[in-house]
Parts: C-alpha cells; structure tokens; sequence
C-alpha cells in the first residue's frame, strides 16, 4: 500500500485528487496540506510514502517545502504537480530532489502511472515538459533570465512577487532579515531590475507567475 500526502492551496484541487487517487487500488490517502509549511509537518507526523506537491503556494512553496520534506525523510518520493511547464520549475525542482514532474492538465492514468514509476525507484516527467528539456541544449530563443538563480534566491523571488515582506519571508525561511534583504538585491542585481515592481513585471513576462495572480 502506498501511503500519499496531497498539496495544494486549493481546496477543490486538493480534495479531487485526493478522492481520485483514494479509489485507485493500493494507494491509501493519508492526508491533505493546503501549503508547504503544513505539508513539513505533516510529513513529520504522518510519514507517507509518497507527497504530490503543488509549486505554487502562498508562503513556503513547493520548492522550499520539496527541499525541508526531503530534510525530514530523505527516502519520501516527491512529485511535483504544477500548471508551470516551462523553466527554470522543472529543473529547479529535480534538482533539490523531486523525482517527478506532472502539469495539472495530467489526467488520474497519467497521474497513477508517475506515482508508480517512482516508487518503484524511477523518475516521471510529463511528456511536453522532457520534451523541453531534451531540446533546450539546441533551443535558439533566450533563456529565462531567471534560471541563473539559485534554489533559494527562487523561494524567495517567488514569495517576493506573491506580495510577502521581508519579516513575512525572513519567520517562514528561518532567515535574519538582514539575510532576506541580501538576497533580494542579489535578485535584483542578477535579474537587472531595480525593485520588487519591476522583478514582478519580469517574471509576468517570462511566466514565472500569471498576471491574474498579482492583479
């Protein structure tokens, strides 16, 4: 019986793949957490053998909380599940030790097929986005500027644009916020823009984040 953790910040989202899955023999649904630093948690409490992970959280998103699940049982399989198909997401989070990646057009076959495929010690990645990645060395159009930032300047990037202060980032990072501040003009001086507006404006345009969830 494989043991699942679902997350995701939308209840109907949440709750659908959860009764999805929770009919599929040999999968047993064990909890549901509606942001990164509940799934941390849970996945002290619960210890499932398997967390489908939404990227794109309020606060802690899937890429920190991918990294601090994996801090609490290095053995937990992570598949990450997402509406994001292009980079730096699919890399960034194979390499902080997801070992899948689904878009949320996946239908519950495709779905059921990548939790077996890991955890029977494969990796999973939705056709169109290792598609992607097999052609990037090849691809002419710019890259995303933004995949020149590490892991963390990432999180934090991502919970800058989704409106968090600096005491907000610096209590769910457990960062000073001196540290948090380093980062962000780190960010700045990498993505070459002078403020939090223009670094949103930046990732709109290279579809880090949609429009609608900042307007």
């Amino acid at each position: 019986m494989i043991s699942i953790l679902v997350v995701d910040d939308h209840q109907l989202v949440r709750v659908g793949t959860a009764r999805l899955l929770a009919d599929i023999e040999g999968f047993k649904i064990i909890g549901q957490a509606e942001n990164g630093e509940q799934a941390v948690e849970m996945v002290k409490d619960l210890k499932p053998d398997l967390v489908l992970m939404d990227v794109q959280m309020p606060g802690m998103g899937g890429l920190e909380a991918t990294r601090r699940c994996l801090r609490v049982d290095p053995d937990i399989k992570i598949v990450a599940v997402t509406i994001y198909e292009d980079e730096p997401y699919p890399s960034k989070l194979m390499k902080v030790g997801a070992v899948g990646y689904l878009t949320k057009r996946a239908g519950v076959d495709e779905m059921v097929r990548a939790i077996k495929k890991v955890m029977a010690g494969q990796r999973y990645m939705s056709s169109d986005i290792a598609q992607q990645l097999a052609l990037k060395p090849f691809c002419t159009e710019q890259a995303s500027p933004f995949e020149a930032l590490s892991d963390r300047e990432m999180q934090i990037t991502l919970m800058v644009i989704e409106g968090h202060r600096v005491p907000d980032i610096s209590q769910r990072l457990s960062l000073s916020p001196k540290t948090v501040n380093s980062y962000r003009y780190r960010i700045f001086e990498k993505l070459h823009v002078n403020n939090d507006v223009g670094l949103t404006k930046l990732a709109i345009k290279y579809g880090i984040i949609d429009a609608e969830a900042v307007a």
